[in-house]
This record gives structure tokens, sequence and C-alpha cells, in this order.
């Protein structure tokens, strides 16, 4: 972040400077939201949660190095060293805060949603724009209502584009973040299942991505779409920008078909754009790394990109940790480690890669899905008999809701099937499903924490 006047502060988030400090000109040179993490001479914003109110910490934080805070609440213990500024919300000023900085850079931006895939079309995106601009992308899981105003408050003058990711579990929050970036190019990468239990039905959340649309600049902007959604394919000639459509279908105006791979560490593909047409190299395993390879196409173009850039920029693309992270151990056995998040269609295309590398041995060791409601146990079922028509070897499945997962697998004919309720039960089964020549997938939703088995398989090996 570069640094900030007091005064800026108090027009970015319409706040009252209360006692302490009157220096107007003191300045800050970054926003801190956790009080055990403080850099000396920044501001730190003490935010609210369900279980926890941030302005406790305010003495701490400034203890600690914080120049002054933001508050909501009034004080009478004013340090004259400090500066206190006083807000009607915290969380709303961060907000405040990081659209008034961010359009202190006239850059473009990419703003990116969907229901899969979301954070490696971010890091593909970024991989190939990395080619020719100097790029901010949101790092690790920073792409909440607090988390992208903390990424938009990196920027600084060096940075000449923009990639972040905007999640949502609830109506409005994609509206919320878009409205914030205002991005040139807006992505949105499929609609699937998750958070249905919050959201009710596809249709429902469908409606909450789009609102990413009105939010996307109308002078020269551009929406990039999956082209072998169902959902999304109605809004073609229905978008406040032009669209481009990304997949498999013949109408796809970036379409890319897999041509091989070595089942280890890379697949290859035939892509077609309407600025090229060659064969590349996506250093990624599975079928569905052909949508972020054509996003990242379509966007590379639209930013004046070369077929050569973009073609070097795929085979920069290095995942984010625990997202299909590929670890290759003695004795011929591979981990697929894609333990940080799960839901239905990201379990099937990880179950799609397992599936199609090499080895004699195929294992999943797969968890709960969360957020899913009433579906879960069918969509739990699901999961289980895709992988006995992927000719899964070995199911080892994890959790309450993953016996579902179990039965579903059994019923489809996968040969051995462990059911644990835990991961203490996990970890008892996994030496019992190491063994040479083998790969072995693991993942699960967030909550579950599989990367617990990822680290016992490394020992194992």
């Amino acid at each position: 972040m570069e640094t900030i006047t007091v005064g800026q502060l108090l027009e970015a988030v319409h706040g009252t400077l209360l006692g302490g400090s009157q220096d107007m000109e003191l300045t800050v040179s970054g926003v801190d939201t956790d009080s055990r993490d403080i850099h000396p001479g920044s501001l730190f914003i003490p935010l609210v949660g369900e279980r926890f109110d941030g302005h406790a910490y305010i003495t701490s934080a400034l203890e600690a190095g914080a120049a002054g805070c933001l508050t909501a609440r009034v004080r009478t213990d004013y340090r004259e060293d400090k500066f206190y500024i006083q807000v009607g919300n915290t969380e709303r000023a961060l907000r405040d805060l990081a659209a008034w900085y961010k359009n202190r850079f006239q850059i473009p931006f990419v703003g990116i949603t969907g229901s899969v895939g979301k954070t490696t079309a971010k890091d593909m995106i970024a991989a190939v724009l990395s080619v020719k601009y100097k790029v901010l992308k949101t790092e690790g899981n920073f792409n909440n209502n607090i988390g992208l105003p903390l990424t938009l408050l990196r920027l600084d003058h060096t940075h000449q584009v923009g990639v972040l990711e905007m999640g949502m579990d609830k109506p409005g929050e994609i509206d919320y973040l878009s409205d914030i970036v205002r991005p040139e190019v807006g992505v949105i990468t499929n609609i699937g299942d998750a958070h249905i239990e919050k959201l009710g039905s596809r249709e429902n959340i469908f409606k909450a991505k789009c609102e990413l649309l009105p939010n996307i600049r109308k002078e020269g902007g551009l929406v990039v779409l999956n082209a072998d959604d169902p959902m999304l394919t109605t809004l073609r000639g229905n978008t406040p920008v032009q669209a481009v459509f990304c997949g498999k279908a013949e109408n796809a105006d970036y379409r890319a078909q897999v041509t091989g791979g070595d089942g280890v560490s890379h697949i290859h593909c035939h892509v077609t754009t309407p600025n090229m047409e060659r064969d590349i190299r996506i250093p990624a395993l599975g079928e569905h790394m052909i949508y972020p390879t054509l996003i990242a196409a379509a966007v590379g173009e639209h930013f004046g990109l070369t077929p050569d850039e973009i073609e070097d920029g795929i085979a920069r693309f290095v995942p984010t940790r625990m997202r299909m992270n590929v670890i290759q151990r003695e004795g011929e056995i591979t981990i697929l480690d894609d333990s940080y998040n799960a839901n239905p269609q990201s379990m099937r295309a990880a179950i799609s890669a397992l599936a199609d590398t090499h080895s004699s041995w195929k294992v999943a060791i797969l968890g709960d899905m969360f957020e899913l409601g009433p579906y879960a146990p069918a969509l739990h079922a699901g999961v289980g008999d895709y992988l006995g028509k992927r000719g899964i070897n070995c199911l080892v499945a994890v959790g309450k809701l993953s016996q579902n997962m179990a039965q579903g697998a059994r019923d489809a004919g996968v040969p051995t099937v462990y059911f644990c309720p835990d991961k203490e039960a996990a970890k008892a089964v996994l030496p019992q499903v190491v063994r040479p020549d083998s790969t072995i997938l693991v993942k699960a939703s967030r909550g579950m924490a599989l990367e617990e088995l990822t680290a016992q398989l490394l020992t194992l090996c």
C-alpha cells in the first residue's frame, strides 16, 4: 500500500476525527485487521464478527505499532501520539477505503466468480497476463467482503492490471464486491451446487453470480462465460457488454479439445480462438483444465497478448496450494492434493483427473461436502456412483455425510471402500491403501481439513 494521510482517510471513510493526534498529515502505510499481526505505521481496522469484536484489541494494536485506528465506538482513553477515526461500521469503512484507494490507480481489473474453478481461473489468467504486465492478484482465500478490499489495498503504482476472485454464499455479495472493483473484464466460470443450502436452488445461484454483469465497465467491457454450462448459455445476446464463450461446444468462441498427456504432470489440448489455432501443453491434470486455459486465452487476447505470449503464460501456471497440487513420491506414488475445498462438480472434475492417470492403483480419499442442505445425501451418493463409473479402485470416505458416498461407491462396484466417520479413523486406514504405482486423490470441503491426511501420506510414501 502506498502512504495516505489522515486527512485522506477521513475523506475515504466519511469519518470523524476523535481525540488523540489531530495531525492531518500523519500517514499510514498499510491496513491491518488482526491485532496479532501489526505492521509499524499501519491503520488498524477492528472488525466485528459473530464471535469476536476487534474493538477489544485497539489498545494492543496501537501498542504494537499501529499509527491509528478506525472505531465504531466512542472512547475516552486516547493516546496523543495516535489518531482515532470514528465510523458507523468498520467493515463498511474498509470497503469504502478500498474503493477510494483503488480509484487512485487507473488500471483495468478482471473480476472472477463461479461455482467451481474460480481460483484456478484466477491463477491461470494472472500467469498469462504476467507475461506482459505487472499483475496484482488475489492471494489465498482473500475473495470475500474482507479479503477483496484488503487485496485492493495492496495496489501500488507498479501494478498494471488486477485479477480478483470474488466468492459468495448468499445473494447480494457479488454485487457488493463487483461494485467495488468495477472490472473491465468479468468471468463466470460455471453454475453448480456450491452453497445451495443457503441459496435454495441452482436458479438462485445463477442469479447471484449474474450480479457481476451490471458492474462490468460498459466502455470496452467484456464478460467471459462457459459455453458448456446450460444456464450461462442462456445469456447469449443478453449481456450488458460483449460476451465470449469458452468450452468444447461447437459454437464456442474459444474452443479446446484434449489430445493427450502424460497422466502425471500435464495434458495437451488443441486450442482454437479468434486469433490463434495451436496445440498447447497445460501443466496440470484433468480435462476440466481446458476451461481456465480458454478463459485465460480470452482475457489475454482482450489485453493484447500474442499467441506466443498466451502459450508462454499457460506454461507458467502454478496452482494455489491444495488446489490439485501434484506431489511425486518414491515408489511411483503420486498424490493429488486438492484438499482446499469441494462441491459435487469439483469432486467429479477431480475424480476424472484421477481416472485419467496411468497408475494401476487409483485411490480417492474424499470427505464431506458442506452447505448442500437437504440435497447432501443424494449428492454424496452421486459422487460415490461416479467413482464406480470412472473405474476408481479404492475409496476412503471420511465424515458423517460421506457414508452416503461410500454406499454409492459400493453400489457402483468400487472394489475397495472404507467408511471412516472422522479423520482419526481415516489415518488408521491410510497405511492399507498406499502401494507402489498408485495415484491418490485427497479432496473435501474446507472444514474437513483433509490436508492432515495429505501430510500423513507424505510420511507413509
